[in-house]
């Protein structure tokens, strides 16, 4: 019999991590806004309480091994390596090299230990050579369920992602593209994934 790994809470999360330092100087003067922020690059720092929402909806468990699609400023990362705890692994990946850069200087100065921005692959979803994850959140909007990011997902495992203004929470039920169940949560904008 397998127990069920303990949940931190998302508020603790979000105490335990500032906005601030994953935002532009320009904009740190509304970090306590719940608005999404630019961060350069035509990409967004999304507003607090659709992160929270997204988080809520992923069920992070300590020790989940996450992948955070989409990493931008390197916020959401930092927000789960929190929520995994120490003996989970969080890896974000971002395909502008300038928003890498800045999202691991911001991490550096934070005890993320556990977390890590990478630069993405041209042509690549995720990081199929490290799947699969416990966990995926992916922070731009899709058109479809990506069947790359699936099988990225371990059995069992969840993916957040908007797809066609829809916030959906996939659960993967088994190896099959169709061995999923899907749930609907509400309208919400992001900026488009990219996947070339």
């Amino acid at each position: 019999m397998t127990t069920e790994r303990s949940r931190l809470p998302v508020a603790e999360a979000f105490d335990s991590v500032p906005r601030a330092p994953f935002l532009p100087a320009t904009e740190r003067t509304l970090t306590k806004c719940n608005v999404p922020l630019a961060i350069g690059h035509g990409q967004t720092n999304s507003q607090p309480s659709t992160v929270a929402d997204m988080l809520e909806l992923l069920d992070v468990r300590l020790g989940d091994r996450v992948l955070d699609l989409g990493a931008g400023s390197g916020w959401t990362t930092a927000l789960l390596s929190v929520l995994v705890g120490d003996e989970g692994q969080v890896s974000g990946v971002e395909r502008h090299q300038a928003l890498v850069d800045t999202a691991r200087t911001a991490l550096s100065h934070l005890d993320c230990e556990n977390a890590e921005i990478l630069t993405a692959r041209p042509g690549q979803l995720g990081l199929p050579e490290a799947g699969p994850f416990d966990k995926i959140l992916v922070s731009a909007g899709a058109e479809e369920v990506p069947a790359q990011l699936l099988d990225q997902l371990e059995i069992g495992g969840i993916m957040v992602i908007p797809v066609n203004g829809q916030m959906l929470k996939v659960v993967r039920d088994g190896r099959g593209d169709d061995e999923v169940t899907i749930t609907r949560h509400g309208l919400y904008r992001f900026v488009p994934l990219i996947t070339e």
